[in-house]
């Protein structure tokens, strides 16, 4: 009998330790890369060796030349410390951008946006969604067989 006790406690050691083995392990934060480059080249860069990673119509923009509010906005970014309100949603994300906090307007209100590094290559309005979900409610009265025999308080 006491043989078998101790052979109980042992599977149970070594389920304990199967189970320890395969519990989630927190994970690790993955450095971010951009295209194989982390944040320090990225930031490093110039401005045109940035461009020629970006996604063509990203590039495209600023190869155009930005109109004088959107060149105002770039200019305002680089420089802030605090939000920047802007009514302007296309405008690439760059890499100097990371950090800083945007208030876009959606066409109704301005809404905060942190610009995180996985952000660039996107345009600013991406983050900012113009349209909302219908709120549908409950069927009326007539819109379902059953609703037609709704009793009369």
């Amino acid at each position: 009998m006491a043989k078998s006790k101790i052979m109980g406690s042992a599977k149970a050691t070594r389920r304990k330790s199967r189970k320890k083995a395969s519990a989630i392990q927190a994970r690790r934060k993955k450095e971010f890369l951009y295209r194989g480059f982390t944040m320090e080249e990225l930031l490093a860069m110039s401005t045109e060796e940035v461009l020629e990673l970006l996604p063509s119509r990203a590039r495209r923009t600023y190869l155009r030349d930005l109109n004088y509010e959107q060149q105002l906005l770039v200019d305002k970014l680089k420089s802030a410390e605090g939000p920047v309100r802007t009514h302007r949603r296309d405008i690439p994300v760059l890499p100097q951008f990371v950090g800083k906090t945007v208030s876009v307007y959606n066409g109704k209100e301005f809404k905060d946006i942190e610009i995180k590094a996985e952000m660039i290559g996107h345009y600013i309005g991406e983050f900012v969604l113009t349209r909302r979900a219908p709120q549908h409610s409950g069927p009326g009265v007539g819109a379902t067989r059953s609703s037609r025999f709704m009793p009369l308080k």
